[in-house]
């Protein structure tokens, strides 16, 4: 039997920070569970902008040579994948958005008519993860955090994963650390 994959994806420039924190508690869990782990830091991987030239969407390979490659086949074969990013401005970072840029193709198809469809498995699974520094319940009811997570949900979604769950951290700013409570959630949402 294949051991199941996970692929984490950290996409805060801080790597010792909160977001870092709530994945590391997400892989751990992971390996827990006997997942195989695979880890990128958004920040350290060279992701061009998309150019928009459709050949992905034909059927061809992206013709743009950086770590999208690396990281699409990451993508590809996960079972389970896990996205922690700061909120920023009711929305992801610019290189967690370059990322999802860059996988329309490898994500989603279109048939005759132009209407899309996923092209991944809906056995593949994700959990978001995001921290904002405005406090609860002002972090959801200005739409900062649902915002970061409508944003995420929607790439993911459409693709024909399957969301296993989401965790907000709100008033990060405030805080020493991840609290206990918010690791416990994280850990029980790994499967």
């Amino acid at each position: 039997m294949n051991q199941k994959k996970m692929l984490a994806i950290l996409a805060s420039p801080r790597k010792n920070g909160k977001v870092a924190d709530m994945l590391a508690a997400a892989v751990e869990q992971g390996e827990k569970c006997g997942y195989k782990v695979s880890v990128i830091n958004v920040y350290e991987r060279q992701i061009s902008p998309c150019t928009g030239c459709m050949a992905c969407r034909s059927g061809k390979s992206c013709p743009i040579a950086d770590d999208m490659q690396e990281i699409s086949s990451l993508l590809q074969e996960s079972d389970f994948t896990v996205i922690a990013t700061p909120t920023y401005w009711a929305n992801i970072p610019a290189p967690l958005k370059l990322l999802f840029d860059r996988t329309a193709g490898l994500m989603m198809s279109e048939n005759a008519a132009g209407i899309p469809h996923g092209r991944m498995k809906p056995t593949q699974k994700f959990l978001l993860l995001t921290a904002c520094s405005t406090p609860f319940p002002f972090n959801w009811l200005c739409g900062q955090s649902s915002g970061c997570i409508h944003a995420m949900y929607e790439v993911l979604h459409t693709s024909g994963m399957r969301m296993a769950g989401k965790v907000i951290l709100a008033g990060s700013k405030g805080l020493q650390s991840v609290p206990p409570k918010t690791i416990r959630k994280i850990r029980r949402l790994v499967k």
